[in-house]
C-alpha cells in the first residue's frame, strides 16, 4: 500500500529546517557555535529574503506562510514583520529532528547503499519526513552513531545536542596556508562532483597558495597535488576549521 504524502507537514518541516540552517550559517560566521547551542536560542533572526532564497520561493509566499505559522497554536516560529523570524522551542525541536533524519539518511545512503555523494541530498529530502523513530534508531545503530554526514555536517543527537564546531567559509581566508576542510555544501550536485574529484572533501588538508580576489583562490590538496582554482562561489560552500588567532597561539 502506497503511503499518503502529507504535503502541508512537509512544507512546514522544510520551512523550519531552512530557518535552522540559516541560523546555523549566521552564527557559525559570527561565533562558531552549534545549532542547538545557547547562542542560537538567544534571538538570532532570519530575514524573509534569506529564507525565500534558501527555499527558492517568492518572498510574498514566505511572508504568508510565516504569518500562518506564527498564528497557530503552539507556534513553531516567532515572526515579526520587518524583523524576520526565529524558531520557538517547539519549532527548534522539530527542525533538529528533521535535520537528524536527513543527515542520517544521507550517511546511510552513502556508506551502506553506495550512493554517489552528489545524489544523497535529494534522496534524503524525499525520505526525511516519513521515517519512524524506530527506523531512525536502527539506522543510527547500523552506522555506529555517526557525528557527521558525508558532507561533514554535524548530525544532531537524539536529544538535539551537537558538539560545538568553530568553522568559517574558505572564501573568508585572508592568507596563504594549510587548512582543514570541515564540510562542503550539499545543494549543488555538479559542484559536489567537481569538489570530490579534486579531493575537496571533509577531512582533507587544503593548501591556499594564492588569492585571486573576488575571482576565488588557487589551492591544492595536500603536498603532492597540482594547484587548481576554486571560484569564490565554490569557496563559499567549503567550510574549514577556523584557524587560531595569533593572540590564541601566543
Amino acid at each position: 500500500m502506497r503511503r499518503a504524502r502529507h504535503d502541508n507537514t512537509e512544507s512546514v518541516d522544510n520551512y523550519l529546517k531552512a530557518i535552522l540552517v540559516l541560523e546555523e550559517a549566521v552564527l557559525d560566521d559570527a561565533e562558531g557555535t552549534d545549532m542547538a547551542g545557547k547562542g542560537r536560542a538567544a534571538g538570532t533572526r532570519v530575514t524573509v529574503k534569506a529564507l525565500a532564497e534558501e527555499l527558492q520561493v517568492a518572498p510574498a509566499s514566505v511572508t504568508n506562510m510565516l504569518q500562518k505559522l506564527a498564528g497557530a497554536a503552539a507556534s513553531p516560529v516567532e515572526y515579526e514583520r520587518h524583523r524576520g523570524v526565529r524558531l520557538s522551542r517547539t519549532g527548534r525541536r522539530r527542525a533538529l529532528e528533521v535535520v537528524r533524519h536527513h543527515r542520517l539518511i544521507e550517511t546511510f545512503l552513502y556508506e551502506i547503499l553506495d550512493y554517489p555523494i552528489d545524489e544523497v541530498h535529494e534522496e534524503a529530502e524525499r525520505l526525511e519526513h516519513f521515517i519512524s523513530e524506530r527506523f531512525e534508531e536502527r539506522i543510527a545503530a547500523k552506522l555506529g552513531h555517526p557525528k557527521t554526514d558525508p558532507h561533514g555536517h554535524a548530525i544532531p543527537a537524539m536529544d538535539g545536542k551537537m558538539a560545538p564546531r568553530d568553522t568559517m567559509a574558505l572564501a573568508e581566508v585572508d592568507r596563504d596556508g594549510t587548512f582543514l576542510v570541515e564540510s562542503v555544501g550539499d545543494r549543488d550536485a555538479e559542484n559536489l562532483r567537481r569538489m570530490e574529484a579534486r579531493g575537496v572533501v571533509p577531512g582533507a588538508r587544503i593548501v591556499v597558495t594564492r588569492h585571486a580576489g573576488a575571482d576565488g583562490l588557487q589551492v591544492r590538496i595536500g603536498r603532492g597535488s597540482r594547484p587548481f582554482k576554486l571560484t569564490g562561489e565554490v569557496a563559499r560552500e567549503v567550510r574549514i576549521a577556523r584557524p587560531a588567532s595569533k593572540k590564541q597561539q601566543g
